[in-house]
């Protein structure tokens, strides 16, 4: 029962049929619920009368306060006695959508409402932040910032409020209503709390517009610095320590920022060395700035906080920062559940993600694992075994490459907030050969041939020129087709290199290299590469490189939300053994081959190069008869036209003999390779709309279904 049913359940609050308005029963306020401060208003409410104790008589809100001679209104009063003459906590309730500068601003109010009402200490809240004060009881009534207020009944208060083994914020079930203080009263610790999607979402996104400034330090900078400070917190919460133990990553009473920077630094130190590839750099932040953001994640449980929470949250913030900063587009959650779903990866399969951005493929194969660990284990009486299932997956059979150095350290950042994995992401150009990646990033383990599965969106409509890049030539599909039935290239059989191609092409090869022999690949592709005339010699590569498992239609609106209006498909692709890469060849070779000799092609085109030589020459010889005194360049002149038309019915000629041959190609190539089922779906709805709104309806949940008991099909029947 979360805060609200339980306020519900004390004859505390009431609410109208749809909700719209709360009352507060004791005091008899009916208030609008749905502007945001109140509903911030009705859990600090709440929290004072059931987790702090103070008994709901000593609890006023709207309360006017004399500021000079103006009246304002203080959001909740606490007194010190039944007849609520003496104020003892002034509470300031804002709205969580505010920023930093907005935040203290309404901690000034708030200060300011406490002396003129002579209250002993301050609150100011948005839930996502608080702040806490004692006011001096003698002047100058300068600011004492405190861990936390007092609770019912405590005089003295502790150095810190946040302890393992605290009690819980979110638990509501033994909570009481008092009316007299326990003389035998222990100030109550609390323990780390687990917070939705929303609130994470709102903390990464307030902290690092408190360290960007509004422009003061550029928000690249800010974002690697809030990335350090998460990483803290994350060590802090796995640090092993007894039941009552403070957390580290908090404010304490009567501490100065220096030492809590210290602090904070020494977490820092203690997790670089076992994760040295993360950050390089140390901690630049001020103390005040490191103050800040402490305020905003100490309460938190980030390690707890579930995954698709943090995930989405991480994303959500992930996703306007990159789209901002570097023009980044992240594969949406549930496209992203479906490819993973659908393949038949397990604790023992080496995954990679050639593109891997944030991480999010490579997170929700890590949660596959993670939900197969239960299937063997109990997470808690197995808990060693358990652990061990999933977690040697996560840092053995695991990889990322990102090309961007920065999203690179994120996706490590976002492997760790989600329990580890991240040892084997690398910052890299995902196009380079694997000796090239494990000479740059010192893993070894980026190795050709060696991967069972590559789930991947890679980027889409930029192009690598040779110009810049030396490997295009390295990729078959980096350098231009042999025409079949262009005779000087074929006996030359010397390929030329591209000016350039797009990513997508060439990381279809790239995943190709890196899989074993019947690895899986699933890929996000544009639709142009199914479609387009100019990308069947693609296809045609596809044809030979794998076997085409299931090809599932994205709608037009798939990435519309993230920024991308690219039409797409998931692309579900086998890598064939070589022998039959080579069989395929063999018999598309011989296929060509006898079309030609059928149709007597080379014959035909040498017969009709001597038609129009012999063509072209009686007409310089009748134009030469009729001019005799022209001379050659006159002659040359004067036949122009009629020679191209000579030349235009030639090259029309061959070219309906090209197409005839082609087409009966394509015909016969369909009768000569081993057929097989290949798996269509069409998606319409995928469970958002072009705005990121949730439809309620994915299809790709049953496509999924239907999907993995093809596969689980084709790796029993086929090899």
């Amino acid at each position: 029962m979360n805060l609200i049913d339980t306020g519900i359940d004390k004859g505390l609050i009431r609410f109208d049929e749809n909700r719209d308005f709360i009352t507060y029963i004791h005091q008899n306020k009916k208030r609008n619920y749905n502007n945001p401060e109140e509903k911030v208003q009705a859990e600090t409410f709440l929290t004072l009368a059931l987790i702090y104790g103070y008994p709901v008589e000593r609890i006023r809100q709207f309360v006017s306060v004399q500021m000079g001679s103006e009246t304002k209104e203080a959001d909740i009063v606490v007194y010190n006695d039944d007849e609520c003459e003496e104020t003892y906590i002034l509470v300031e309730c804002k709205k969580e959508d505010l920023t930093d500068q907005q935040f203290n601003i309404a901690v000034d109010q708030a200060y300011s409402y406490a002396v003129a009402e002579g209250a002993k200490y301050v609150w100011t809240t948005s839930r996502i932040k608080n702040q806490y004060y004692e006011v001096p009881d003698k002047k100058p009534k300068s600011r004492i910032e405190i861990p936390d207020i007092p609770q019912f009944g405590i005089k003295k208060l502790a150095p810190y409020k946040y302890v393992k083994g605290g009690i819980s914020q979110t638990d509501t079930e033994d909570l009481s209503i008092v009316s007299e203080p326990d003389p035998n009263a222990k100030q109550k610790f609390f323990e780390l709390q687990v917070v939705t999607e929303s609130e994470l979402t709102k903390i990464f996104t307030q902290s690092h517009q408190a360290l960007w400034g509004g422009g003061q330090r550029n928000p690249s900078v800010a974002f690697d610095e809030l990335d350090k400070l998460i990483f803290c917190k994350i060590w802090d919460e796995k640090h092993p320590r007894k039941i009552g133990d403070p957390y580290d990553f908090q404010i304490f009473r009567d501490e100065d920022p220096e030492d809590l920077l210290k602090r904070i630094k020494k977490i820092y130190a203690i997790g670089e060395k076992d994760a040295p590839e993360v950050f390089k750099d140390g901690i630049s932040l001020t103390a005040q700035e490191t103050l800040t953001i402490v305020k905003y994640f100490q309460r938190i449980n980030l390690n707890k906080t579930d995954l698709d929470s943090k995930g989405k949250a991480f994303e959500t913030f992930m996703g306007s920062y990159f789209r901002g900063e570097f023009g980044q587009y992240f594969t949406p959650r549930p496209i992203v559940k479906f490819i993973v779903d659908s393949l038949p990866i397990n604790h023992k399969s080496r995954v990679l993600d050639t593109s891997c951005g944030s991480g999010g493929f490579l997170l929700y194969a890590l949660d596959k694992v993670r939900e197969q660990a239960n299937e063997y284990y109990h997470p808690v009486n197995d808990e060693k075994d358990h652990y061990k299932y999933w977690h040697d997956f996560a840092e053995k059979n695991l990889f990322g490459i990102e090309i961007n150095d920065q999203i690179a350290r994120t996706a490590k950042m976002n492997m760790i907030i989600h329990d580890d994995g991240h040892t084997n992401v690398i910052a890299s150009d995902g196009l380079l050969t694997d000796l090239e990646m494990q000479e740059k990033s010192g893993n070894k383990e980026f190795k050709y041939n060696s991967f069972d599965f590559i789930i991947t969106n890679p980027p889409f409509g930029s192009s690598i020129k040779l110009s810049e890049k030396a490997y295009l030539s390295l990729y078959s599909l980096g350098t231009k087709e042999i025409d079949w039935l262009d005779i000087k290239a074929e006996v030359t059989k010397k390929k030329s290199p591209r000016d350039s191609q797009s990513t997508e092409v060439l990381f279809l090869e790239q995943c190709h290299k890196f899989l074993v022999e019947y690895g899986y690949l699933a890929i996000v592709i544009p639709d142009g590469i199914l479609t387009n005339s100019s990308m069947q010699y693609v296809r045609d590569n596809i044809e030979e490189m794998f076997r085409i498992v299931a090809v599932v239609s994205m709608p037009q609106t798939a990435f519309s939300a993230t920024g991308a209006g690219v039409k797409s498909s998931v692309l579900f692709l086998r890598k064939h053994s070589e022998n039959q890469t080579e069989k395929i060849n063999n018999q598309k070779n011989k296929l060509k081959e006898t079309l030609k000799k059928d149709s007597s092609y080379i014959a035909t085109i040498e017969k009709w190069e001597k038609e129009k030589a012999t063509a072209i020459k009686k007409l310089e010889a009748d134009v030469k008869a009729l001019n005799p005194k022209a001379n050659k360049k006159e002659i040359v002149e004067i036949i122009q036209d009629d020679k191209t038309a000579i030349q235009t019915a030639f090259t029309d000629k061959v070219n309906l003999l090209k197409e005839e041959l082609t087409e009966k190609y394509f015909l016969a190539k369909q009768t000569t390779l081993d057929d097989y089922p290949i798996f269509m779906a069409i998606a319409e709805d995928i469970g958002y709309d072009a705005t990121g709104r949730n439809t309620n309806n994915n299809e790709l949940i049953e496509i999924s279904k239907e999907l993995s008991k093809f596969i689980a099909h084709i790796n029993e029947t086929e090899k």
